[in-house]
């Protein structure tokens, strides 16, 4: 399924999901992990791994959870969410890691 625009490039090798992660700490977005077993274009929700991380400012505690959510569901597509506190939206997001 297509949903955005990392979707229709190769999957993404941790190392490149770490850069895009480092990108939104950089940024000063607030990360968020969420997960859906089979997203519909019509239905924008996901569930929430854990609460957004309102603290981090190292990114690899962001990839510590996302790839705890992965192995937890290995069967959902696991998308990454940057959320700015200023504007108090959703400014970035992607998949992460389609279903194995």
């Amino acid at each position: 399924m297509k949903m955005e625009t990392f979707s229709y490039l190769p999957p993404m090798t941790d190392e490149q999901v770490a850069k895009q992660v480092r990108y939104i700490v950089e940024q000063g977005l607030i990360p968020a992990i969420e997960h859906s077993p089979g997203p519909d274009p019509y239905d924008s929700y996901w569930h929430l791994w854990s609460l957004p991380m309102t603290d981090v400012t190292d990114a690899g505690q962001v990839m510590a959870e996302l790839q705890a959510c992965r192995a937890a569901n290995p069967d959902d597509y696991v998308k990454v969410v940057g959320y700015d506190n200023v504007k108090q939206c959703q400014v970035a997001a992607f998949v992460a890691y389609p279903p194995r």
